[in-house]
Parts: C-alpha cells; sequence; structure tokens
C-alpha cells in the first residue's frame, strides 16, 4: 500500500512470507502493491493502534497494526471504514512474515455490507 515498494524491502528479510487476503501468498511487497491495483483504484490506512505482543531472547518479536482503510474501488467509487489487521514477524529488525486480513472481499461479494461495518464504532 505504500508508495515505494522498492523502498520497503529496506526492512524485509531475503526469506519473507506474507500471506494476504483469500490465501495469496506473496514474497515481496512489489508484489502486495501489485495485487492491490488491481483491488483498489487507490487505498490508504489509518492506524489505530501498533502493539508488540511478543518478544523472544533470539531477537524474534510479533507485531499486530490494526486500523481501517479508505480509498476508491476500480471504478472510482469511494469508501472508507473497511477494518484490516496486518500481523508482522520481526527478526533482527527485519519483517520475515508478515499475513494480512481486511473487509475488502467480504464488502466486494456483498456490497451491503459495507455500510453496516461502517456504522459500527
Amino acid at each position: 500500500m505504500g508508495p515505494d515498494p522498492v523502498a520497503a524491502r529496506a526492512y524485509i528479510s531475503h526469506d519473507l512470507v506474507i500471506h494476504f487476503t483469500g490465501g495469496r501468498v506473496m514474497h515481496d511487497p512489489i508484489e502486495c502493491a501489485e495485487f492491490n491495483k488491481l483491488r483498489y483504484a487507490w487505498v490508504k490506512k489509518r492506524f489505530a493502534r501498533t502493539d508488540l505482543v511478543a518478544e523472544s531472547g533470539d531477537g524474534t518479536q510479533i507485531v499486530y497494526n490494526i486500523g481501517t482503510l479508505y480509498g476508491a474501488w476500480p471504478d472510482g467509487t469511494p469508501f472508507e471504514g473497511n477494518r484490516y489487521v496486518d500481523r508482522y514477524v520481526l527478526r533482527d529488525g527485519l519483517i520475515v512474515a508478515m499475513d494480512v486480513w481486511n473487509d475488502s472481499a467480504e464488502w466486494l461479494l456483498d456490497p451491503s455490507l459495507m455500510q453496516q461495518t461502517e456504522d459500527k464504532p
């Protein structure tokens, strides 16, 4: 989702594994950017919070970032309030794994769900 997936490579391990919504497996931030080009005209994140939930003695950390997505669908229709959760596994300061969940697939399948989610605090 970032504007520079190539620069993001400075923060990832050479053996990065990304599990994206729908069971898609990716290994490079540019793959995520390319997938998002198919799903959205544009998209950005509103961070609600970031939590370090585990840290081990071997330099591994687990971090969750939660918030909402906003942007426009490929047809230009705007959206906001699309909930997401990103889970990162870091080792020695580099991202080795990422899991991505959000409401996009559900909203695309049943647009009436979009309003229901936007109405919730």
